[in-house]
């Protein structure tokens, strides 16, 4: 499953791209390191339309969510890097983007009414079945969304689905035909699935050692940085009324309630307090610096480490500034972690180098293990496959999955897929979860049933083509510009 969806990491963008609104379910959720608290500023501009932070957290809150359905919670942040989830978010943005200029230069709008209509069918806002008011506004509190951005991302996913409207694709009467006589070649088939059971690895140091000579290089160690760095833990200082009241009436747009509406200064205080504390814990910390900087800080705490991506408790922010430093210019300017300020001084740069084989051993394992896998059941089907006694089925058509009680649906699926496209009356066929299927062919014949499926696979294809097509056309039309680094 997950070297499939690995494989068509571009098909799964155009098929889910759509579903911006699902946020508010996942939003249930508290996916790591991805905070909703800064919603503004640009990561990325196509054309006139921005894409700020907040919409870049969401998408990769929403996809997240997908994903953890789709392989039933067993989904993490590891593999949600070897997905590229993030890139996939900001790839599923940059497209919607496209669409949205397209929207633009048709003056297209979405009225207050088809906003409306859309969130009263959003059953996570119901109460006894009808849409409820009050639900609406706690789900999204719960959520730290306001009503007003709420809608303005109802309103956007909208603006998508009417544009795309505007562009129907349809099968013609030939190519439901064609899908048709696909749909109606019926084989009786005998089959045998090998997997891992069916094979011994030898896991010894021996052959492990051997397997990871010839590969040494791809196991690397980390690129490390030797710091000293000086912390500002976070002040809480007294302010007198007068400075409160100067400091809410100068911003009073940083307090609002969940509706959007600026919050009074009675109930904005301990926000205004947090604010005002904030800002003198950045001061210090500015102050210490400069004063470090020029080697004056006096009666200081300066604290050593070794950072690198697999060691780092300073988070991800701080180990990328970090590596921008030189020891022609080793000082960071204070940056906030949690609520403190750290100020970090760069000392050594330690490259990577190739890792022994006991240091790599518990990386090189799983690889060598799969790697046996796929040779050691190719080798078996190989030698199998002129005389196996598998099952015999039914005759069986590409939908009939549930016919073959030795695979999961997924599998099943794979299989038939790769059957129907096969050359050869007997032979074997390499499932994408790494399993082998042998098959041969005993008899094959033509069913007469007419397809009536609504969504017919020729539709969904010729929509992911166009999808496609449609992006590369818009992408040659508007500029994109990216302004986050990594991605």
């Amino acid at each position: 499953m997950i070297t499939w969806m690995q494989r068509h990491k571009k098909w799964l963008i155009i098929t889910i791209w759509i579903s911006t609104i699902a946020f508010v379910g996942a939003g249930f959720v508290g996916w790591g390191q991805y905070s909703y608290g800064d919603k503004a500023g640009a990561v990325a501009k196509v054309g006139n339309v921005e894409i700020t932070q907040g919409q870049l957290q969401k998408t990769y809150s929403n996809l997240y969510a997908q994903y953890s359905k789709m392989f039933q919670g067993n989904f993490d942040e590891e593999k949600a890097k070897s997905f590229g989830l993030q890139s996939q978010a900001l790839n599923q943005l940059t497209q919607q983007a496209l669409v949205l200029n397209l929207a633009e230069a048709y003056n297209l709008e979405i009225s207050n009414k088809e906003l409306l209509d859309e969130i009263k069918t959003q059953e996570y806002f119901f109460k006894d079945g009808v849409f409820d008011k009050e639900i609406y506004k706690q789900v999204l509190s719960r959520n730290n969304l306001s009503i007003k951005e709420y809608e303005e991302d109802v309103r956007r996913d909208l603006l998508l689905r009417k544009t795309l409207k505007l562009l129907p694709v349809e099968a013609n009467e030939n190519e439901l035909k064609i899908i048709d006589t696909i749909a109606n070649i019926a084989d009786k088939i005998n089959y045998k699935l090998l997997s891992n059971k069916d094979i011994n690895i030898d896991t010894s140091d021996e052959k492990v050692k051997a397997f990871w000579e010839g590969m040494k290089n791809n196991f690397m160690t980390d690129i490390s940085y030797d710091v000293k760095y000086i912390k500002q833990d976070k002040l809480t200082k007294e302010f007198d009324d007068a400075k409160i009241s100067e400091y809410y009436n100068n911003n009073k747009t940083h307090f609002k309630d969940s509706d959007g509406k600026i919050l009074s200064l009675k109930d904005a205080k301990e926000k205004v307090l947090a604010e005002l504390n904030a800002k003198e814990t950045k001061k210090e910390a500015l102050r210490s610096y400069i004063a470090y900087k020029k080697g004056k800080l006096e009666n200081a705490d300066i604290q050593t480490a070794t950072i690198s991506a697999s060691s780092n408790p300073f988070g991800n922010d701080a180990i990328v500034k970090i590596s921008k430093l030189t020891m022609a210019a080793p000082f960071l300017k204070p940056i906030i972690i949690g609520e403190d300020y750290y100020t970090f001084e760069l000392v050594k740069v330690n490259p990577s180098v190739a890792k022994s084989y006991e240091d790599a051993k518990v990386s090189v394992i799983p690889m060598y293990i799969e790697n046996q896998k796929k040779e050691k059941l190719l080798e078996l089907a190989k030698n199998s496959v002129a005389t196996f006694n598998g099952k015999t089925t039914d005759y069986i058509t590409i939908t009939d999955t549930e016919k073959l009680t030795d695979l999961d649906t997924a599998s099943a699926n794979d299989f038939l897929v790769k059957l129907f496209s096969a050359q050869t009356k007997r032979g074997y066929i390499s499932l994408d979860n790494g399993n082998i299927v042998m098959y041969n062919i005993l008899e094959q014949k033509m069913l007469s049933s007419t397809n009536t499926n609504p969504n017919n696979p020729i539709v969904r294809l010729k929509s992911a083509m166009f999808n496609e097509g449609l992006i590369k056309n818009l992408q040659n039309k508007y500029k994109t510009e990216i302004f986050i680094q990594g991605l």
